[in-house]
């Protein structure tokens, strides 16, 4: 599961990291958490592109909101079988941008005592999470786009503190994960775990708040 992650670098180095066509200025945010509005990128009119959309999937068959329970992740094994996200794991796939993600390992059986860590490249900066995204229109007919983060099974590294993790792509694999024309075969073999010295984790007292 990932459920908070965090997007620090400056806007230049994420623009350049990912190619996207807009020059967006955002803040540097090191808890970002689901229901917020988050920074991602989708293939619009053959560009890549800028956009923000709710953490928390929202099926097209939804039609009340409060009544469907918080999507944050889909795991990457089942996504194409779920209602929920087959459609989308088809058609609108995204990128989450970021530079490091939270994950808290328990100590103790009863999961009371737990250690937080930053999951960030060795070698820091930005990094991309593979994501599905959906347009949902509520019953007053305003339009909302949500959006949800894929999962694998955790490499080596991150199998010490839990056993899943984002699916995070390289650069070389930005065309092929947005490509309307992938197929089942060629997205199923983005979705896996990230190689095993590709992650460090680094040990934290606590998740920095973001200045408000």
């Amino acid at each position: 599961m990932c459920g908070r992650y965090a997007l620090t670098s400056p806007p230049d180095a994420v623009r350049a990291y990912f190619g996207y066509v807009e020059q967006p200025n955002f803040p540097p945010r090191h808890d970002i958490r689901p229901t917020q509005p988050v920074a991602v990128m989708r293939l619009s009119q053959a560009a890549y592109s800028f956009a923000l959309m709710r953490w928390g999937f929202i099926p097209g068959f939804v039609k009340d909101e409060k009544e469907f329970p918080l999507l944050i992740n889909a795991r990457s094994e089942t996504v194409f079988e779920k209602p929920s996200f087959r459609n989308a794991i088809r058609r609108r796939r995204c990128l989450f941008l970021a530079d490091g993600f939270y994950e808290w390992q328990k100590l103790d059986d009863k999961g009371k005592k737990k250690q937080p860590y930053l999951i960030r490249r060795p070698q820091q900066g930005p990094l991309a999470m593979a994501g599905i995204f959906e347009r949902w229109m509520s019953p007053n007919g305003s339009e909302l786009d949500t959006c949800a983060i894929l999962t694998t099974s955790a490499n080596a590294t991150m199998s010490a503190i839990h056993d899943r993790m984002p699916v995070i792509l390289s650069r070389a694999q930005f065309e092929p994960w947005l490509s309307p024309d992938a197929t089942v075969k060629d997205i199923e073999n983005l979705m896996r775990p990230l190689d095993d010295d590709a992650l460090e984790l680094v040990k934290i007292d606590a998740v920095p708040r973001d200045e408000v």
